[in-house]
């Protein structure tokens, strides 16, 4: 693993002085978390001070510690370890050239966050960062920030609050180039007294805006007015999402397979057809606001719609097997367990992008709830296929016949009756070195085929 910090630029950043060099490929202040070559810094405690277990940090693997006295390791000294985390932070931050969004909300916050990571973790494989947990106040907004890998490309940190304040010291750390608030509701009203306090408290996010910064507001929140009103005089983009006249809204939403939603979006400048596997009508609203996000930063929306279909880490969601056969291994992708127009164009998108050294094979089956409208969307997935360069085709059903019949050029295409057809004609045709892609609505049951390829991938000879 890379290098995070070197003791020099630990020692540059917060004012300190080392004892030796050092280099560290994490940072933790929780004695608990320590894993071999991390930094940590021994914060004082309201119960221990962190100096108590600095000893316990290296036996556990720390390669160097940040202190406010001497001890005994390779370690930076400083007046004040709390001082020297937010320097740290401050100083990933400065170093930084990625893309950084901000996240708060009196609710939702973390759902959001993960969501966030997710889709834009399918952008760019290994160069997303995030606040893991809810590291969301004071000393959890710094310690996320110098945990910040040098190569990232983006990064989404969470930003919480007790009392009025608390968030414009926060962002003002963050510096995000796009801020999201998620609902608001009266968490917190104890403290701030009204609901306009509230969502006033959330506003200050928009403060730590860089220029040109773009704000993401709730259109179905209490207040909205007033968040985009409070928005206006950091951003230069303000969109918002939910309901009514939002900026990117749900143009149909139904309960899909298993609990979640099938949902129609209107974005800012295209429709999307995507499911989330999680419950509740919140998270219709929590998925537009992730939608709005990432198209405000750049990012593939096609691939993100993917990305909250796999929310959950079930399998069936893009789990990748590995597959012994006679003369190599064969690559198989799982997922059988979601399908829709936009996840299966992205998915077969995907595989066309896959290095093989083989052939890429795609045992695609229907996309179910599409309704009077699944001949066309079955149909209309042709030209994803061919861009995948996909070289065998095994489709199952009669509901996949619209594509077998619009898939035209030279690839090999079986349509096939049932999950077991598949199956035995799929071991009929893997050879080494070739991707597998299984998709469909789970609803067919291509995890029989995943699990029955898992113990017996090709013919016996």
């Amino acid at each position: 693993m890379s290098s995070l910090w070197t003791s020099d630029e630990i020692a540059a950043a917060t004012g300190g002085t080392a004892s030796a060099p050092f280099e560290v490929t994490g940072v933790t202040f929780d004695s608990r978390e320590v894993g071999p070559g991390h930094l940590f810094v021994a914060m004082p405690g309201t119960v221990h001070d962190g100096h108590v277990f600095v000893e316990s940090a290296f036996e556990s693997g720390a390669a160097g510690a940040v202190v406010s006295q001497p001890v005994e390791g390779p370690h930076v000294l400083v007046e004040d370890t709390f001082a020297a985390l937010q320097a740290l932070g401050r100083a990933s931050r400065e170093r930084s050239r990625a893309t950084i969004i901000g996240v708060t909300g009196s609710v939702g916050k973390t759902s959001t966050k993960e969501a966030l990571y997710a889709a834009l973790e399918r952008n760019r494989p290994g160069k997303v960062h995030r606040s893991v947990k809810s590291y969301n106040n004071h000393t959890g907004v710094p310690l996320s920030l110098a945990r910040m890998p040098r190569d990232a490309e983006f990064a989404v940190f969470e930003m919480g609050m007790n009392n009025k304040g608390e968030i414009a010291a926060l962002t003002r750390q963050v510096r995000p180039h796009l801020a999201l608030i998620t609902a608001i509701a009266p968490a917190h009203i104890e403290n701030l007294g009204s609901m306009e306090a509230i969502a006033d408290a959330k506003a200050e996010i928009f403060e730590g805006l860089e220029p040109g910064g773009t704000a993401v507001v709730p259109n179905d929140a209490p207040y909205r007015d007033r968040l985009v009103k409070a928005a206006r005089r950091y951003a230069d983009c303000i969109i918002t999402f939910g309901g009514g006249d939002a900026d990117v809204h749900a143009l149909h939403a139904v309960t899909a397979e298993g609990g979640g939603s099938l949902i129609s979006a209107a974005l800012l400048e295209r429709e999307l057809t995507f499911t989330i596997s999680q419950r509740g009508e919140h998270w219709v609203s929590n998925s537009l606001a992730v939608l709005a996000a990432v198209e405000a930063v750049g990012a593939d929306v096609a691939l993100a719609g993917l990305a909250l279909a796999d929310l959950g880490g079930l399998k069936g969601r893009g789990e990748r097997h590995v597959l012994e056969v006679e003369g190599g291994e064969v690559l198989l992708i799982d997922e059988s367990y979601n399908a829709n127009p936009a996840s299966m164009a992205a998915t077969l998108r995907s595989l066309g992008a896959e290095q093989v050294g083989g052939r890429r094979i795609a045992v695609l089956g229907p996309m179910r709830e599409l309704g009077e409208h699944s001949a066309e969307l079955h149909a209309g997935l042709a030209p994803a296929v061919r861009e995948a360069h996909v070289d065998e085709l095994i489709l199952i059903g009669d509901e996949m016949r619209p594509l077998a019949e619009n898939v035209i050029g030279n690839i090999p295409l079986d349509l096939v009756s049932s999950v077991d057809e598949a199956t035995e004609a799929l071991r009929r045709k893997v050879r080494p070195g070739d991707a597998v892609l299984v998709k469909a609505s789970n609803s067919v049951g291509l995890g029989k085929l995943v699990e029955s390829m898992a113990k017996e991938p090709a013919c016996s000879t």
